[in-house]
This record gives C-alpha cells, structure tokens and sequence, in this order.
C-alpha cells in the first residue's frame, strides 16, 4: 500500500510530499504524476495569492526534464540490445560460414562450388537449373528430375566434364520448366560490417551486404 501526505509551501498551498511514498507502490515519480500535481496545486492554490511564473516555470522544467529521462532510458536500452545478438558479438562468429540467401546469382565458395536451392509451389517433372556467365552463355545444366514441391537443391563444382575449372566469378540462376516462387544460393561470410549509426551488423559476402536475419540457412 502506498500512503501520500502533504506539506505547505512559502505560499501556503498543500503539496504532494514524495518521500513518504512506502509499502508496495511506486517509489518514484512520471510525467503523469507530475502533470497530476500540478493541476491540483494550480486547483488549490489562494486566488488572493496564485503561484507566481517563477514557480511555474520551475515545475514545468522539472516535468520536460522527467520525460527527457525517460526516453533517454529508452534509447540506452535500445542500444544495449543492438549490442547483444544480432550485432557485431554473434555476427563475427559467422566469418567463414556461408549462408543461404534469397538471390538468382551463384558464387563460387572457396572451393569453387556453386550451390543454391529453388522452392518449388507445385511438383514438377524435368526441371533444370541453367548457370549463366555474363554474356549470356549457359556454363552449366543442372537436371533436377522429377520434384515434389517445396525445397530443391542444386550443385555444381565448378569444373567441366575434364575436370577443368569452368568458371570463377558469379554466375545468374535460370530455372527451366518450372516456376519456383523463391531462389537461393549459398554465399560465404568474408567479413562482418558494423555501422557508425549504431543500427544492425551486415554481413559482407560475394553477392553484396546482407543482415543476420537475411539467412535461410547458416552451413
């Protein structure tokens, strides 16, 4: 229980006395409180004597610089959690990893390899994935059979039917005889970016800047 009691100021007016505050409520003051005693003062005050703009001034600072408080805990807060999971701790440990993201271009990872996945709506027969060199030549043909729809990978290492390495550099994903409503490819983390403005981690890969949460899978 909370229990209030007032004192009289030079005035003569009966204010709120915020040191006898005790029990279970709350130990201290909000804007709303502040608003809340001061409306009543303003009430209670002597018509004969009102509360000068001296004092007036006084209690609405004492109110802006309550609020500017509280948001400024606000933001310490907000910026504690940026700090902590998504931020630069949790995002280093993934340098070297590679991520599966939502693109229709492959990277080769250090081996290279090129993989992805197509998310197939409805079963499909004969489907391939087409892998395409800036120019617009077809590099490789990967058959995907007959697939039930949902999640398809594809894989490819880089290297002709010599064993030759056949390419180096990105390459666009072209999926022939079906629809797929999403492509992915797998892209290795090379380094982590954290801004000056404080706002989330991006990881940096071959196939450009990507959030954490950007990830569909983390190998």
């Amino acid at each position: 229980m909370t229990t209030t009691s007032t004192v009289t100021d030079s005035a003569g007016l009966s204010v709120y006395n915020a040191n006898t505050n005790v029990g279970t409520g709350k130990s201290t003051m909000d804007q709303s409180d502040f608003l809340r005693l001061l409306t009543t003062q303003m009430q209670a005050q002597d018509p004969m004597q009102p509360m000068d703009n001296t004092q007036m001034v006084a209690q609405m600072a004492t109110i802006t610089n309550s609020t500017g408080i509280a948001e400024m805990n606000a933001t310490l807060k907000s910026m504690a959690s940026e700090l902590t999971g998504t931020r630069l701790g949790d995002a280093a440990s993934w340098i070297g990893k590679s991520m599966l993201v939502k693109s229709n271009i492959a990277s080769p990872d250090a081996a290279g390899q090129y993989a992805g996945q197509i998310t197939l709506g409805s079963a499909t027969s004969g489907a391939s994935v087409d892998l395409v060199d800036s120019s617009g030549n077809v590099v490789k043909t990967i058959a995907l059979g007959d697939q039930a729809a949902g999640d398809v990978p594809f894989y490819w290492d880089g290297k002709d039917a010599t064993g030759n390495t056949a390419a180096t550099g990105p390459l666009s994903i072209r999926v022939n005889g079906a629809s797929p409503t999403s492509v992915a490819s797998w892209a290795t983390i090379a380094a982590v970016q954290s801004p000056a403005d404080g706002s989330a981690s991006k990881l940096i890969t071959a196939l450009g800047s990507y959030s954490p949460t950007d990830a569909i899978s983390l190998s």
